[in-house]
């Protein structure tokens, strides 16, 4: 058991969002009891995901994406008032890192993917350098799809190259299709990221460079589960990670 205070304290030298410029707040978003003995983490802070960490007895709540983003009008109305409704009456804290979770060099949503797929990064590019450029064996576009279907779970969408051998990789889990411009002036053979977009097939075709789309939640399972496991370890909670499949 650890103090909820603590616990913010250890997240944010781990993860440090004072670096980050976001779409939301980062750190304790929900304030719910002052003591932590169980850790439930998950992608997204979803009711599903809310109602399950509950039933789960945890004390607090750690996810990729949080409640709460810049744009929002404010009113806690609809399903968003469901959601606060059950962490204030059950007293669960959420905690939420968005770019913080994408961007550790260890524990973070591209640096645990791509230890999963045996990619290590020697580069990084992007705002922020949230996204990561390694080496590989050389291989072909259907084997990728082949091995990252295996992982995820789900068919990935491909927008094929000019047919090359596959050597060089970035990725960048999520809704990172915006860098696939900057991938390609990296020089690199592939990119791969969580969602594609309509101009990402026409860059492909037209740079000769591929484009893997495996799923925005798919890529997005790991880090938080880094986190989780390291914090959990760390300060001696018991720990827990919940997955609601989502298609996107």
């Amino acid at each position: 058991m650890t103090e909820r205070a603590a616990l913010e304290r250890h997240l944010n030298q781990l993860l440090e969002p004072a670096r980050f410029k976001d779409y939301g707040p980062n750190g304790l978003q929900v304030e719910g009891r002052a003591e932590v003995a169980r850790l439930v983490c998950g992608v997204t802070a979803s009711l599903a995901l809310i109602d399950a960490a509950i039933d789960a007895g945890a004390d607090a709540i750690l996810v990729h994406h949080g409640l709460f983003w810049r744009g929002q009008d404010g009113r806690v109305t609809g399903w968003m008032k469901q959601r606060l409704e059950r962490l204030i009456r059950h007293d669960v804290n959420l905690f939420a890192y968005h770019l913080p979770l994408d961007a550790h060099p260890e524990l973070g949503n591209n640096a645990q993917l791509g230890k999963r797929l045996g990619w290590a990064a020697d580069a990084r590019f992007g705002d922020s350098e949230l996204g990561f450029i390694g080496s590989m064996a050389p291989t072909t576009l259907d084997a990728m799809a082949t091995q990252l279907r295996t992982l995820t779970g789900r068919e990935p969408v491909l927008a094929p190259g000019d047919g090359r051998p596959l050597r060089r990789v970035a990725w960048c889990t999520g809704g990172a299709q915006g860098y696939f411009e900057a991938a390609i002036a990296a020089g690199v053979d592939v990119y791969v990221t969580g969602e594609i977009s309509e101009p990402q097939a026409h860059y492909a075709r037209e740079t000769g460079v591929a484009f893997i789309a495996a799923g925005h939640h798919a890529t997005e399972r790991y880090g938080v589960q880094g986190v989780g496991e390291r914090v959990a370890a760390d300060l001696g909670l018991d720990y827990r990670f919940i997955d609601v499949p989502n298609p996107a």
